[in-house]
């Protein structure tokens, strides 16, 4: 049992003192999750080997009792299978394939091009011992040097943004993505629109996006875990002329949105359709 149910927690900062891993901040939402109060150990990217006594050179990493859990999804688990009593994080072996399969999807549609959006805003934010690690690993991972790989992010944001429509659907007729409440799934993909509030030096989403309802109601959740004052506002993305819409403003109007209850529940759009062809 976590001593005075506090839970020590490897924190990944950068120079505003938020966090900045999106991993990271899954798993101190995951934690709190649970009921457990954190201990965060503070630290950049640098030194995280001698940080942890050589335990880790990648984070997070928690203590519990004097027992290390590395690895987000392990820190799940362990977390899940040592505390049953307490709120479950994953409370089915489904909840676990599919937080998995829509955590790939968002960073494949969104994390990944927001970090080419904002990789030299990355590397600046960090601490200034940090930079120079930071400056040779990301390029070696993006193939290019940040400010070019950065370069015309303008035309790409709202692209980005449109492609999060199956997101807002998810989320359109329900609180969470666990349903009424919240669950790993939702930390998860906190986690990345977190990271970006990290970095982002310009809103990356609409004002009036549907997500932020959401994003808002998590980050406020557990005394405020997700609003740090280090964080920077994704939201207010303007469309310029030309733009695609950020979002899907006629969204909910056809079949697939609807539930089939009828010939009530679906003329409207069977006429629509008819007039259109």
């Amino acid at each position: 049992m976590a001593a005075d149910n506090t839970i020590t927690l490897y924190d990944l900062q950068v120079s505003t003192g938020a966090t900045i891993s999106p991993f990271v901040w899954a798993t101190k939402f995951a934690v709190t999750h649970k009921g457990f109060d954190l201990d965060i150990v503070e630290g950049g990217f640098t030194g995280i080997l001698e940080r942890t006594g050589g335990k880790t050179e990648r984070l997070p990493a928690i203590v519990d009792d004097g027992k290390w859990v590395l690895d987000s999804w392990g820190i799940v688990e362990y977390l899940d299978q040592t505390y049953p009593d307490r709120p479950m994080l994953i409370p089915h072996e489904s909840t676990a394939a599919l937080t998995k399969a829509l955590d790939a999807w968002f960073w494949g549609t969104a994390v990944g091009p927001w970090m080419r959006s904002f990789c030299a805003d990355y590397r600046n934010v960090c601490y200034e011992h940090d930079k120079e690690y930071v400056t040779s690993t990301r390029e070696v991972m993006l193939g290019g040097k940040l400010e070019d790989v950065q370069a015309g992010r303008e035309d790409r944001l709202a692209p980005i943004s449109a492609s999060l429509e199956p997101l807002r659907m998810a989320l359109r007729e329900h609180a969470f993505l666990g349903g009424a409440e919240p669950n790993y799934a939702d930390y998860r993909i906190m986690g990345g629109f977190l990271w970006l509030a990290s970095v982002a030096s310009t809103p990356a989403l609409a004002a009036d996006d549907p997500l932020r309802d959401w994003v808002e109601r998590v980050r406020a959740m557990f005394g405020g875990l997700g609003n740090h004052p280090g964080l920077f506002e994704i939201f207010g993305l303007e469309q310029r002329e030309g733009d695609p819409d950020p979002f899907n403003r006629q969204a909910g109007q056809g079949g697939i949105f609807k539930r089939n209850t009828g010939p009530a529940s679906t003329s409207a759009e069977t006429k629509r359709i008819l007039k259109q062809d």
